[in-house]
């Protein structure tokens, strides 16, 4: 990405260096599911990672509340002035990302959806935070708040990313922040709301299908945005889209359960196959129709 030298967000929180009042979300790095088997640690950290990454409140993985609930605990919500470029290379990139998302869609929202575009704020947090949607280490990674408004992530996860699970590249970063967006677009056109509500009234099964519409959902945003990116700036450079296809690969439920557990059980899928998050972003980037990304498009609204 040529991305150096491109005006930042204004809406960047920089909260890293700073502790939290609260606990992390596991005392002592530690996971109740964890302690009762299954997956085991490891599985249970990917688990939540791939919450967090689309936005599901792990919470509700855990036995708790649904997308977006508070977890009605007394931990105070931490707050800090936004509007401050971030001084270091990877604070930056991530604010210019942001920027480029609101440049597009404080066009593509209003003309879509006849409504003028409310700006998330993004949070950089480092070790651990706090949210509306309760507490966030850094074994989370990146999630969207709709309690809040508000984008969290914690930038080690960019290594983990590119190590773990082996999608390199700063337009796989990019890739990330942009589905979180897409999240904060579900957000405002009450998607996620929808969910919620599947999530509260409707089997194991019903609930994990309505999540799984919303993470391709969000992918297809993404690549929306991706779309209009390409066409209307210079910021793309050769292999970009390829970072973010290969992103979308690795943090498939398939390609997730196969590392964590050696198979796959389709039916417990709540974010889609590889396979799926990689057509859905192609399809948002190949067409830059963001009138597609409607409620009946990816949900069947009567069986809701």
């Amino acid at each position: 990405m040529r991305w150096q030298g491109r005006q930042g967000s204004q809406n960047v929180e920089d909260r890293r260096g700073q502790r939290s009042g609260g606990g992390g979300l596991f005392p002592g790095g530690g996971s109740p599911r964890g302690r009762q088997g299954g997956m085991g640690i490891i599985g249970i950290v990917v688990m939540l990672f791939i919450a967090y990454q689309c936005g599901i409140d792990p919470s509700s993985m855990l036995g708790g509340s649904g997308i977006g609930a508070n977890s009605g605990s007394n931990t105070q919500i931490q707050e800090t002035t936004a509007g401050d470029t971030p001084s270091d290379q990877m604070g930056q990139f991530v604010s210019v990302v942001l920027k480029e998302t609101e440049d597009v869609w404080s066009q593509v929202f209003p003309r879509e959806y006849n409504r003028q575009y409310p700006k998330p704020k993004l949070v950089l947090f480092s070790g651990r935070t706090t949210s509306a949607c309760g507490a966030a280490s850094s074994q989370t990674g990146p999630f969207y708040c709709p309690a809040d408004q508000k984008v969290y992530i914690d930038l080690s996860f960019y290594d983990q990313l590119r190590s773990r699970f082996k999608a390199p590249g700063d337009f796989a970063m990019a890739y990330v922040i942009a589905h979180e967006v897409g999240h904060h677009i579900q957000k405002q056109l009450g998607y996620i709301d929808v969910v919620n509500r599947v999530r509260r009234t409707r089997s194991e099964v019903e609930a994990n299908d309505a999540s799984v519409r919303l993470e391709l959902q969000a992918d297809y945003l993404a690549g929306v945005w991706a779309h209009y990116t390409d066409r209307y700036t210079d910021i793309l450079e050769e292999g970009d889209i390829q970072e973010a296809l290969t992103a979308a690969a690795a943090i498939g439920d398939d390609n997730i359960q196969r590392q964590t557990q050696g198979y796959v059980v389709e039916e417990s899928f709540t974010h889609g196959s590889s396979e799926q998050r990689v057509r859905y972003f192609r399809e948002g980037y190949r067409t830059g129709d963001a009138s597609k990304a409607t409620l009946d498009q990816f949900f069947k609204v009567r069986e809701l």
